[in-house]
């Protein structure tokens, strides 16, 4: 049997394979509701193949959105038409669908990819961003404010309310956005954490607030279901993360009661050099924590494309689960095309079976 196509646990979930749909931006939301263009798109990858759907990066405050087009989970209309959503899943298929809750710091407030990718101006709906320290992304973005402990207990209760609001929209799982220069990495990074209080500073300090959000999340969620985080094992830029602190906060998370670690990386700092960016390029960072928590169970991702690389970082142990992204919004039955190279092919819904090449003599009879 193919590793990848083997059933894993991830906590109280069962995974009937080791796949797992990263979370990708849709920027389709209005006012943080999600619109069709999300049924359609949570729909299909439900039908993909593979063993667990994670949907988008949803903000857990309206001022932590990426953008105004992000999807969100601070309201009861934003609950409702998820929920709406998870029921019609439901009726077709039984993939484990998460999402993932996130707040988007000082990279907030600024336009969709194909809208410019910019800060927003005040003319634009520009909102006020918030940070650990007052240093912009970049500096043509807008500078956050410096967040109080106000702003944190503000923070924490959104990230507690979200995570109530997912369970009871049905989802199966929860996974913590701690990367990609967003609000937690934010605190966790020196390059964007220079604070001088008891949330900056030393390693230990830096990671004070976002374990806080953890347990808060922690708190809210159900033992009875899955739940995940999704965090940095590397800025790609000198002075940024150190690998022993990437494990000294995955350790920490799994002590916690986290089912699963998510290793991903870049995204906080506008300079950095990713030398050697190529397929997997990023695996070496959950091989790293895998190595040093090898109880924890832990995802990889970046720019897998290839059944057979997917299938030897599961095999070879270097993670247990193998997350897609940009590969599925290529070929959304890339878990079912993965089955057929590796030699485990489960079939395509009966639905669409006649585009199986198994089935190609007789088509259209």
């Amino acid at each position: 049997m193919s590793h990848l196509f083997s059933p894993r646990s991830i906590g109280p979930l069962t995974l009937k394979n080791r796949i797992a749909i990263a979370p990708m931006c849709q920027y389709s939301a209005i006012d943080g509701v999600p619109q069709p263009w999300h049924v359609q798109h949570i729909g299909r990858l439900a039908l993909s193949g593979a063993g667990l759907v994670i949907v988008e990066a949803t903000g857990v405050e309206a001022a932590g959105r990426i953008t105004p087009d992000d999807v969100g989970l601070w309201n009861d209309e934003q609950e409702a038409v998820f929920a709406e959503i998870l029921r019609g899943v439901r009726t077709y298929s039984s993939t484990p669908i998460g999402i993932q809750l996130a707040h988007a710091g000082r990279k907030a407030s600024t336009s969709a990819p194909w809208k410019g990718g910019r800060a927003l101006t005040a003319e634009e709906g520009a909102w006020q961003t918030y940070g650990p320290s007052a240093l912009p992304f970049r500096d043509d973005w807008h500078t956050p404010a410096e967040m109080t402990e106000a702003d944190m207990d503000r923070v924490v209760a959104a990230f507690e309310d979200a995570a109530r609001r997912a369970e009871r929209a049905g989802f199966d799982l929860v996974e913590l956005h701690a990367a990609h220069g967003y609000l937690m990495c934010e605190f966790l990074s020196p390059l964007s954490n220079q604070r001088t209080d008891r949330y900056g500073g030393s390693a230990e300090a830096r990671a004070r607030f976002p374990l806080r959000v953890a347990q808060a999340v922690r708190d809210a969620w159900p033992r009875t279901k899955a739940l995940g985080v999704r965090f940095n094992g590397s800025d790609w830029i000198e002075g940024g993360l150190a690998l022993d602190e990437v494990i000294a906060f995955g350790r920490a998370l799994y002590e916690m009661g986290y089912d699963y670690l998510h290793l991903t990386s870049g995204g906080n700092a506008p300079r950095a050099d990713i030398p050697g960016a190529e397929p997997g390029y990023q695996v070496r960072f959950a091989e790293a924590v895998k190595q040093a928590v090898p109880d924890a169970t832990v995802m990889a991702v970046g720019m897998i494309f290839d059944p057979q690389q997917a299938e030897d970082i599961v095999a070879s142990g270097q993670a247990d689960l193998v997350a897609i992204a940009r590969a599925v919004l290529d070929d959304p039955n890339w878990a079912h095309h993965a089955a057929v190279t590796l030699g485990h092919g489960e079939g395509l819904p009966p639905q669409y079976q006649r585009a199986d090449k198994a089935h190609w003599p007789g088509y259209g009879r």
